[in-house]
């Protein structure tokens, strides 16, 4: 096999501001840079996760809506791989970020739960 890895996933938001904290102020990712595009009017936010993985976010003006429902093709969802799900959870919830109920995986017994980022996405957490 060829591949080594995912280098980074591109989420294309409605309101940079907003999204732009809620991933680095909430989530906590690192910036890596900022750019601004003027002839696409669009920014790029390259963000690092403590893996070395990366998310770039855009902007663009009026972007058309994401289909949300999570059988829909295309994206279903992104899954972060956290030491604690509870722990993770109550950060969130403390941050005002409503999260789903704890599950637990039947096939691996791992606990996972979903929550949303401002334009809703669907966002996991996978404990590792």
């Amino acid at each position: 096999m060829f591949l080594e890895g995912i280098h980074h996933v591109a989420i294309i938001c409605s309101d940079y501001p907003r999204s732009k904290a809620f991933y680095t102020e909430v989530l906590g990712l690192k910036v890596i840079a900022e750019t601004y595009r003027e002839h696409r009017q669009s920014y790029k936010l390259d963000l690092a996760l403590p893996n070395g993985n990366q998310i770039e976010l855009f902007s663009f003006p009026e972007p058309p809506k994401r289909v949300s429902q999570p059988e829909a093709q295309g994206l279903r969802h992104l899954a972060f791989v956290v030491k604690s799900v509870s722990a993770s959870v109550e950060y969130l919830q403390a941050k005002g970020v409503e999260v789903e109920p704890i599950r637990t995986d039947e096939l691996t017994g791992k606990s996972f739960t979903f929550f949303s980022d401002p334009d809703g996405l669907p966002l996991e957490l996978y404990e590792g």
